[in-house]
């Protein structure tokens, strides 16, 4: 049995080799594949890095943006919670009455959150943007589609694998389906629940930031904007600025995940 599985894993490493291999063969490898300075710009931007302006109003300005950055993952997410706890549990099936409907109940609810995560942060806030201008709305909705499609696909596997003998004790003391939610299903998955979302809310900063290049604001407008100037320096005090905001928010969730375990 084992040498078989070595032998599948040889085969799928070889197609996915020739693939890659495949994929090349139609590049064009000429001269003008590769910027003919790019090795002296990044010697450039890499160099700036280690003297960023940290002026007082580059700080003043770092801070604003690094607000922005925040408010929009924070709001996205806050979003994407709600639509994943109700799609979640939709998802799950464990509302459904019998087993037939439970069926259908997830192929429907799966598909829409496979639909919803299917579409990069990115895309949505193109066209978010189209609709809506440039507002923090745009923002906000494209981040909270997708990672409320993510979440709810995690929750909802989350809550199918809760063992059923503490749910069937609820029931028989004449429990109703949304107190076995409250009382059984969701005091099991919480730590799981709140250990991802966390992980996914530190995505999301990073996905804020990126979104902010097409133009909404934040950590990522100011660092095109650098990038336009040739202000490498200035991009670099932004760049730290995103850096120290994901590792906030990384210590945060790892002090909330050993609270929890406790």
């Amino acid at each position: 049995m084992m040498n078989f599985e070595l032998h599948k894993r040889k085969i799928l490493t070889f197609i996915l080799l020739l693939a890659f291999v495949w994929s090349l063969l139609p590049v064009d490898w000429d001269k003008g594949l590769l910027h003919a300075g790019g090795l002296a710009m990044a010697g450039q931007i890499f160099e700036a890095a280690l003297h960023p302006d940290f002026s007082p109003d580059m700080i003043m300005l770092a801070l604003e943006s690094a607000w922005i950055t925040l408010a929009y993952a924070t709001a996205g997410m806050s979003l994407a919670l709600v639509l994943a706890f109700f799609l979640g549990l939709l998802a799950s099936g464990i509302l459904a009455p019998g087993n037939k409907s439970r069926r259908w109940l997830k192929r429907i609810f799966r598909g829409v959150l496979s639909f919803m995560r299917a579409i990069h942060e990115l895309v949505w806030a193109l066209i978010f943007v189209a609709s809506f201008g440039l507002t923090p709305y745009a923002a906000i909705f494209a981040l909270a589609i997708p990672y409320g499609g993510m979440l709810g696909r995690i929750f909802a596997e989350m809550l199918e694998d809760v063992p059923a003998e503490p749910i069937q004790a609820l029931k028989m003391t004449g429990a109703s389906a949304w107190q076995c939610i409250f009382y059984g299903y969701l005091p099991i998955v919480r730590a799981g629940i709140i250990s991802y979302s966390m992980y996914r809310f530190e995505c999301s900063v990073r996905s804020s930031a990126i979104m902010s290049f097409i133009g909404l604001g934040g950590l990522g407008y100011q660092i095109q904007l650098s990038l336009d100037d040739l202000a490498y320096s200035q991009m670099w005090t932004f760049l730290f600025f995103l850096i120290l905001l994901v590792v906030i928010i990384d210590g945060w969730s790892t002090l909330l995940r050993r609270r929890l375990g406790s």
